[in-house]
């Protein structure tokens, strides 16, 4: 059975990608699931995560958002059984494709909005970066809930696509000149009120003139957040080192808004939230069949092209989420 593992670095700088036959799996145990997939979206690794979690090794597989159909189960496994098509349940209108590329962003749109920042209809949501897999899924989410929702898009052809969305999107700003104000857009939008949400796709933490990365001068500065969030907001951050000085968290105080961050692997390490998880799962793929969700996906690829796609999936969230197809 051939299959792509990574290997990290002594360093943990570098991760290299590598093909490698492993022996059939046994007879799945008492609470496991043999699978045979048919396809695995492709995301950056959380080396950290693995590292805080003392799960390293020296090659580890790559691909946990997967769809196939089961093989085999343990003997204490009663919500599946041979020959059923999964994520959770696959609906039956559901492409593995679409499965495989929707669960995990499907999973963090459901974690940002609704246990982090308790959407409603009615409230005014900005997603940051909406031409992304996760962007994309958070807008069409908030629309469906009855909420407004405005967007950024950091090219020409993210405005192109997030104005494809309309009516789920009530704005679209471009700031791929560096022109447009994030900030005075949402307040302007808003009627000088500002936004209930903030879902953003990371932020700067210094001026332009000392963040180094091109891509990082597009982010909005995490003051900008402060001042377009309204009385009582939510901001739910992706950056894990966000670091707030004495005057920020008196502006958030003034305000009565919190900041939440998002991280999708908390469902994983708390075994009281199961219940929940697998609730937040079926949901993703009900809306997935009837069309709520719409995903961006790339073409699928064979296996043999998993390699450099990997590779590909760690610079960073592309607009197009990268399935592989078995």
């Amino acid at each position: 059975m051939k299959g792509l593992y990574f290997q990290q670095s002594s360093t943990n700088e570098k991760i290299t990608f590598v093909f490698q036959e492993r022996e059939n799996l046994p007879v799945a145990e008492d609470n496991y699931v043999k699978l045979q997939v048919k396809a695995c979206a492709l995301s950056q690794i959380n080396t950290k995560l693995l590292a805080e979690m003392k799960m390293e090794k020296d090659f580890f597989p790559v691909g946990r958002e997967i769809a196939g159909i089961v093989l085999d189960v343990g003997s204490k496994v009663s919500f599946f059984q041979p020959g059923d098509e999964v994520v959770v349940h696959k609906p039956e209108k559901v492409t593995w494709t679409e499965a495989a590329g929707t669960v995990r962003d499907g999973v963090r749109a459901y974690t940002a909005l609704h246990y982090l920042a308790r959407l409603a209809p009615g409230k005014w949501v900005l997603v940051m970066d909406g031409a992304s897999a996760l962007g994309t899924i958070a807008i069409q989410l908030a629309h469906h809930r009855g909420a407004r929702v405005i967007s950024t898009a950091g090219s020409p052809e993210d405005r192109q696509y997030l104005e494809g969305l309309r009516p789920a999107l009530a704005r679209v700003i471009d700031v791929s000149s560096g022109k447009a104000h994030v900030a005075e857009s949402c307040l302007e939008e808003t009627g000088g009120l500002g936004v209930d949400i903030v879902l953003d796709a990371g932020v700067r933490l210094y001026s332009k003139d000392d963040e180094p990365a091109v891509k990082l001068q597009l982010l909005p500065h995490k003051h900008d957040i402060l001042s377009l969030l309204g009385v009582g907001g939510h901001w739910v951050t992706t950056e894990e080192n966000l670091q707030l000085d004495p005057p920020d968290s008196h502006c958030l105080f003034l305000k009565g808004a919190t900041v939440a961050f998002l991280n999708d692997e908390v469902w994983n390490l708390s075994n009281v939230q199961q219940g929940k998880y697998l609730c937040v799962l079926k949901d993703v793929m009900e809306k997935l069949a009837t069309g709520v969700f719409r995903p961006r996906l790339a073409e699928p690829v064979a296996l043999h092209e998993a390699r450099a796609a990997m590779e590909a999936a760690q610079e960073g969230p592309a607009g197009k989420k990268q399935v592989v197809q078995f």
